[in-house]
């Protein structure tokens, strides 16, 4: 053969994992994606079909069910540490583990008892687009921890501006002052260190781009997207970087003059696309 093998990986992935873990008084709902994939020397599965260090993707799969049984009890950080560490040791041809894991978030729904509105300990509903995302690298020479979130959608109805923008022979796009904002955010940060409180800087992190994007009197979505980065920076002294997707969902102005009436920044259509894309990396100095 005059080829050789460059690169290759292999696992399983789509293992939808639910766990159901039942306290005393109430239940605790999980349901977390996972993907693991494995790095090491398979030239000779690639070159001669011998398959003796290739462990079945079956049994990737049946252990991740298996470590989520005791492992999956608190962050998906935790859990894909735990799940990385074990195909790693447990597998001397195994050089690399990547785990890639995607919670879905429920929420208790509210029901009556007497007079107030209490959280039913057993019943869930689906939280919206918002989920909580890992990336694990477990090798000799790396071992790094990524979260982040995707699906956040969010919107602010004032306080947001686009004006003496660049314009070329073919722009068309006028000054807005006050504007509709909404974005479907992405962000992603990762760890300097393994031994975090996952739980608890997730949500510093979270709380203050949420309290960021508010505040801000943005004069452009790049404006924000930095601003929120600072802060996130700021909330957690436990990342260097956290790289931001923030793509522009418009709503646009509907033309009521045909009907005689005016249009005060009160009718809009919200378009999916197309639409812009901004992204960004903010760092410490």
């Amino acid at each position: 053969m005059k080829s050789k093998l460059s690169f290759s990986r292999y696992g399983k992935s789509a293992v939808r994992v639910v766990k159901l873990i039942k306290h005393k008084t109430y239940h605790e709902f999980r349901e977390v994606n996972v993907e693991v994939l494995l790095t090491g020397d398979y030239t000779d599965a690639h070159k001669k079909g011998d398959n003796r260090k290739v462990l079945p993707t079956d049994t990737v799969k049946n252990t991740i069910f298996i470590l989520a049984k005791e492992h999956l009890t608190g962050t998906i950080e935790d859990f894909g540490l735990e799940v990385a560490k074990y195909f790693f040791k447990k597998n001397k041809q195994v050089e690399g583990v990547e785990v890639s894991l995607v919670e879905n978030l429920w929420k208790r729904i509210p029901v009556t008892k007497g007079k107030r509105k209490v959280a039913d300990p057993f019943t869930y509903q689906n939280a919206g687009d918002e989920k909580k995302t890992c990336y694990i690298q477990y090798s000799k020479k790396e071992k790094s921890i990524a979260s982040g979130i995707s699906g956040l959608h969010i919107l602010k109805t004032t306080k947001s501006g686009f004006s003496d923008f660049y314009v070329d022979d073919y722009t068309t796009l006028k000054n807005a002052d006050d504007r509709i904002f909404c974005t479907i955010m992405e962000a992603e940060w990762k760890y300097k260190s393994l031994k975090v409180d996952f739980a608890a800087e997730r949500e510093n992190i979270r709380q203050s781009l949420l309290e960021t994007f508010a505040a801000h009197d943005s004069l452009s979505v790049q404006h924000t997207l930095f601003a929120m980065g600072d802060a996130a920076l700021n909330a957690s002294k436990k990342i260097d970087d956290i790289d931001i997707s923030m793509p522009n969902k418009h709503n646009l102005l509907v033309n009521l003059s045909p009907f005689e009436l005016e249009n005060n920044n009160e009718i809009f259509v919200a378009t999916d696309d197309p639409y812009g894309v901004i992204e960004g990396t903010v760092s410490r100095k």
